[in-house]
């Protein structure tokens, strides 16, 4: 469901709920520090670099899907996590506080 859908249905205080739960579900973390990190098409070093993140960045993670193996600051982990559409990069190098899945698997 999108917010603007749901915005323009239901009552006032039913919206207002609605656009506060899409509001605070969302949350970004942050890259590892120092890191300028690779954006890659799919879940693994093998797809294409669509994009680089600058040093600093804070990523949504809106589904977290398995691939390529990689080491990186956070430890060794095959979990990839979707920043947007079409974009992975790899859970290594992002501060979720786990070592596990945190977001739902990616369909």
């Amino acid at each position: 469901m999108s917010v603007d859908h749901a915005a323009m249905t239901g009552s006032e205080g039913e919206r207002e709920a609605v656009i506060t739960a899409a509001a605070t579900a969302l949350r970004y973390y942050a890259v590892a520090p120092g890191v300028r990190l690779n954006v890659r098409s799919g879940p693994g070093t093998g797809y294409p670099i669509v994009r680089v993140l600058p040093v600093g960045a804070k990523v949504p993670i809106f589904c977290q899907t398995p691939g390529t193996s990689v080491t990186g600051p956070y430890g060794t982990t095959n979990i990839w996590d979707n920043i947007d559409d079409g974009e992975y990069v790899s859970d290594s190098y992002i501060q979720t506080g786990s070592d596990g899945y945190i977001r739902p698997r990616c369909a």
